[in-house]
């Protein structure tokens, strides 16, 4: 990895930065993203929608959030990010974790890493809908009926992240 970089601009979440005449995103906080395959004993599988500022509109998403992105959790790991973004976003713990490949986001934009994890033996522990200033809805669809689902969504105008796709790679076929 290069690490030569210029700082162009910050915010307070984010840095504009600039490699090789390439701009990019850089997060100040956290030290990578988790995104969590959560499949029921049912196999449906754990959504959830929430508004995002960047598009200015609803993103049905995997359940996801940063690791390490609180002042007292510098030594969290990303696995310990996923069961407590899962329990915070959708009220599920889960009894089996499964650490996937870790993906980029979005290359040409951002230096962000994504590492993925399904979870199994869901348990429904707490009402979900994130932390304060989140709004999160929770969607359980059956995995059979993703695809189609999905295509009625973007049809009635919300937007859907490119993950929710994916999960379908390291899904049980139902």
């Amino acid at each position: 990895m290069h690490h030569d970089h210029d700082v162009l601009a910050s915010g307070r979440h984010l840095e504009l930065r600039s490699r090789g005449g390439w701009e990019f995103v850089h997060r100040r906080r956290g030290e990578g993203v988790v995104a969590i395959i959560a499949v029921t004993d049912d196999d449906q599988l754990v959504l959830v929608e929430q508004h995002r500022p960047a598009i200015d509109g609803s993103v049905i998403e995997l359940p996801a959030g940063l690791v390490a992105d609180q002042e007292d959790s510098a030594s969290e790991t990303a696995e310990s990010a996923a069961r407590r973004e899962l329990e915070e976003e959708t009220g599920y713990a889960a009894a089996r974790w499964t650490p996937l490949p870790t993906v980029v986001s979005s290359a040409g934009l951002t230096d962000e890493s994504v590492s993925l994890f399904l979870a199994r033996d869901l348990e429904r522990v707490g009402g979900g809908g994130g932390v304060a200033d989140e709004s999160i809805t929770v969607h359980l669809v059956p995995v059979s009926d993703l695809i189609e689902w999905v295509e009625e969504r973007i049809r009635t105008g919300t937007s859907v992240d490119g993950r929710v796709y994916a999960s379908l790679a390291f899904l049980p076929r139902g």
